[in-house]
């Protein structure tokens, strides 16, 4: 496939979940969080499209850079309202296509650890919050963030479940990618714990993505 036509696809996507997500929200009533996190999961996937359908990582990255124009300008305008939290100083929409052009050049070579960096953020984060805010009766707070158990355990075991499932996918061993997708849930709960105001959408995928390479060499 030409890298014109994969760039149609992506936006054409990406346009296509957020207009789903408005529909949800104003047809069928769901909630903001609900979209949000539909929007969430449903972008954070495009990354497996991205790495199989582009050829030059100079095209694939051509969607994550205009998306973090288009995403600021959803933000400061609440043009999306389906993927925004409404909160001031959130710009984790922004972040996260930006953490994503980051690791584009620097991991293209590398497919399977490209698409796992961003898996911790896509679902293990979505079903954190899904879960901490329906079952997290146990609360603790960390630099001024109030977490719960429950949401944190929910981001240890989505995140590892998502890593692994990509990396076998991506036809990585089974065995080293089982202690690999268990470190980088480690490592991505802790550092989802430790980031504020929306920076874990860029916390979390870059030092996963450092945390692959490292455990690949490693392993």
């Amino acid at each position: 496939m030409s890298d014109p036509l994969a760039l149609l696809i992506a936006f054409a996507y990406v346009s296509l979940v957020l207009g789903v997500s408005e529909v949800l929200r104003r047809g069928f009533k769901l909630s903001v969080d609900l979209t949000r996190k539909f929007v969430h999961i449903a972008v954070g996937m495009i990354a497996f499209p991205l790495v199989l359908l582009f050829q030059a990582w100079q095209f694939a990255i051509i969607p994550p850079l205009v998306f973090i124009g288009v995403n600021y300008v959803s933000y400061r305008r609440q043009i999306f309202s389906g993927m925004e939290t409404g909160e001031r100083g959130q710009l984790g929409t922004v972040y996260f296509p930006i953490s994503f052009s980051i690791l584009i050049p620097l991991l293209w070579s590398s497919p399977a650890l490209l698409v796992a960096s961003l898996m911790p953020m896509t679902w293990g984060d979505a079903f954190a919050a899904l879960i901490g805010q329906r079952f997290g009766a146990r609360k603790f707070a960390i630099l001024g963030q109030t977490r719960s158990l429950e949401g944190t355990l929910a981001m240890l075991v989505f995140s590892w479940l998502a890593v692994f499932l990509t990396l076998i996918f991506f036809a990585q061993p089974a065995a080293p990618s089982f202690i690999i997708a268990l470190v980088v849930a480690l490592s991505a709960s802790i550092v989802e714990a430790l980031s504020p105001f929306g920076m874990d959408n860029l916390t979390v995928p870059l030092s996963s993505a450092l945390v692959l390479v490292v455990s690949q060499a490693l392993v």
